[in-house]
């Protein structure tokens, strides 16, 4: 799975005009599914943006995590992130989830993400949505969690 991790102050998703989900202080995650990815490849990639120091303390470190200081987290689908763009100008979406199974693991990722945190929003999946946010930092990063070899 591919995310984008934005440290935010505030966000919100809009789709025709009304707010689907809105968090104050804490993370905008950008979710993709590729194909081949499972369960498993959802759950490392929750744990991992749930402890990531990326917040800061009382010295102006990056030392917590979005748990530690009790942020939200707003979960969006962009299959975009998956784009190939080393054959020309218009980019490839083939190693994105065939969209059944992109909708299958985003749903997945939210409940599990539910589970373990007290504050989650979404967007809509597969709706054109408006994404605004106001970056704090601003902290933007790339994580991507690429399924299991099979031997």
């Amino acid at each position: 799975m591919i995310s984008v991790l934005q440290r935010v102050r505030e966000a919100r998703v809009d789709v025709e005009g009304k707010t689907v989900g809105a968090i104050g202080a804490g993370l905008l995650v950008l979710v993709c599914a590729e194909r081949g990815d499972t369960e498993a490849e959802a759950d490392k990639l929750l744990a991992k943006l749930l402890k990531l120091r990326i917040f800061s303390d009382d010295a102006g470190k990056m030392n917590k995590s979005v748990q530690d200081i009790g942020g939200g987290l707003l979960l969006v689908s962009q299959f975009t992130l998956a784009a190939d763009t080393t054959g020309g100008n218009r980019p490839s979406f083939t190693q994105a989830a065939a969209p059944d199974e992109g909708r299958r693991l985003y749903d997945y990722f939210v409940a599990q993400a539910r589970q373990a945190h007290p504050e989650v929003a979404t967007g809509q999946f597969a709706a054109d949505m408006q994404v605004h946010l106001v970056n704090d930092g601003p902290v933007t990063i790339p994580l991507r969690i690429a399924p299991a070899a099979v031997a």
